[in-house]
């Protein structure tokens, strides 16, 4: 990165769109200024930052900043000038405020993971474009009722911070799916209690050969290992934080979740690793299976990314479809939602078969409480999209299929379908 730092002196960046630059800057290089009428991405993550100049707005054409892990202890109120900004991310900072004047008015995804924030201004409920806000890993007890104003919000993220309760306005957002809320106090109990009973086998590391990692996502490493001479896959946690919340309350909803056939079983935790890291140890998937889709984009915030060749027959996307209604079906029976229902967390043979995967982002609830019905709801409305997406890359129609989709998009998250329903639905439409 040094040497695009010389680079950007030299003056041999001239016209880029997007820079990245982590070399240690304890300020902002001016230099960046001469970008001014190109510059869109601004990637300052990785270094010692602890302010922007109040100028920043003569980047005019900015629509993305990204500065986590640096040293800031607020979130800087230039970036409220900014026109065009839309995307902020300032992960793994040390910040404790988030001034009103730091909200810009086309922000649609904004990244606050990893800090240490506790209380958050009105002025929220003004940022009617917010699409995705992440807040996991703060010290936050309530969360802004002008929130419920923000009916563009598709994505909210407040697990590990110090709620008492979720907020009752949750329920007035039409376009909520993907919600995060574990590690607060309102269910950190149901996550320890999950955690002790389970019964889960402890698998000592050292009985782990470990080999090729297989994948990679927010919360940990996946990696191809051999268990007393049988092959399996062994999750390691990357550390106390991730983008989703904490590492304790995903493994509290593998354990809780029982086995399905469309779910990826647990076969152990690990335990004595080197490091003290958590870890889960599953069965090594066929290869067969393939992700059914790419994650989101910059550009499609909160949609996921199907490869141009992604076509599904009608029979394929009835089987998708059951089985992963099915094990959401299992989840909510157990208090547990899935909080992640996304194509880019299925695998999918040819055949149909599925597997829903990461659970990062799962909460553990209290079926009999009124809050229950409402996290339900957000989550039929991911599966009305999963739905969406599927019938878009199916050339056969399938108006039943369309019309529950239209059913789990209902404006009203008491209005959607259970996934009782939903299975049910699907399962009498699958070939006989």
């Amino acid at each position: 990165m040094s040497t695009t730092l010389e680079q950007l002196r030299a003056g041999q960046l001239a016209g880029v769109q997007r820079l990245s630059l982590s070399c240690g800057l304890t300020v902002f290089p001016p230099e960046i200024y001469d970008l001014a009428d190109t510059l869109e991405i601004l990637d300052l993550s990785g270094n010692a930052l602890s302010s922007l100049p109040d100028d920043l707005a003569r980047l005019h054409k900015l629509r993305i900043v990204f500065c986590s892990d640096n040293l800031f202890t607020s979130l800087p109120a230039v970036l409220g000038s900014c026109p065009e900004l839309s995307m902020i991310g300032f992960k793994a900072n040390r910040i404790r405020s988030v001034p009103a004047q730091a909200l810009p008015p086309k922000l649609r995804w904004l990244t606050l993971t990893d800090n240490a924030i506790d209380a958050l201004p009105e002025e929220f409920g003004n940022c009617t474009q917010l699409q995705k806000l992440m807040l996991a890993g703060n010290r936050l007890t309530a969360l802004p009722d002008s929130l419920a104003r923000c009916t563009n919000l598709e994505l909210l993220r407040i697990s590990a911070n110090r709620l008492p309760a979720l907020p009752a306005w949750l329920q007035e957002l039409p376009r909520l799916s993907w919600l995060a809320c574990a590690g607060n106090p309102f269910n950190e109990l149901r996550e320890t209690a999950a955690l002790d009973i389970a019964g889960m086998a402890h698998i000592d590391w050292g009985r782990l050969q470990i080999g090729r990692k297989l994948g990679e996502g927010a919360s940990g490493v996946i990696s191809q290992a051999v268990l007393d001479g049988q092959p399996v896959a062994v999750k390691v946690f990357k550390g106390a934080m991730t983008s989703d919340g904490l590492p304790r309350s995903e493994m509290a909803a593998c354990v809780s979740a029982g086995p399905h056939p469309s779910m990826i079983p647990i076969l152990g935790t690990v335990s004595a690793h080197p490091q003290g890291s958590p870890g889960l140890v599953m069965p090594l998937i066929d290869p067969a299976f393939v992700n059914l889709a790419g994650p989101p984009s910059l550009a499609s915030c909160t949609r996921d990314v199907y490869g141009a060749e992604s076509r599904f027959e009608a029979r394929q996307l009835l089987a998708i479809a059951h089985g992963i209604a099915s094990a959401a079906r299992q989840l909510h029976a157990h208090g547990i939602v899935h909080g992640d229902l996304y194509a880019h967390n299925i695998l999918h043979r040819p055949d149909g078969a599925c597997l829903l995967g990461d659970f990062g982002a799962a909460s553990l609830f209290a079926p009999d409480t009124a809050i229950a019905p409402v996290l339900q709801g957000i989550e039929a409305r991911a599966f009305g999209l999963l739905l969406e997406e599927l019938l878009e890359h199916c050339a056969t129609p399938l108006p039943a299929v369309q019309a529950l989709r239209d059913a789990c998009l209902a404006a009203q998250p008491l209005q959607r379908p259970r996934f009782e329903q939903i299975e049910q639905t699907l399962s009498a439409l699958l070939p006989a």
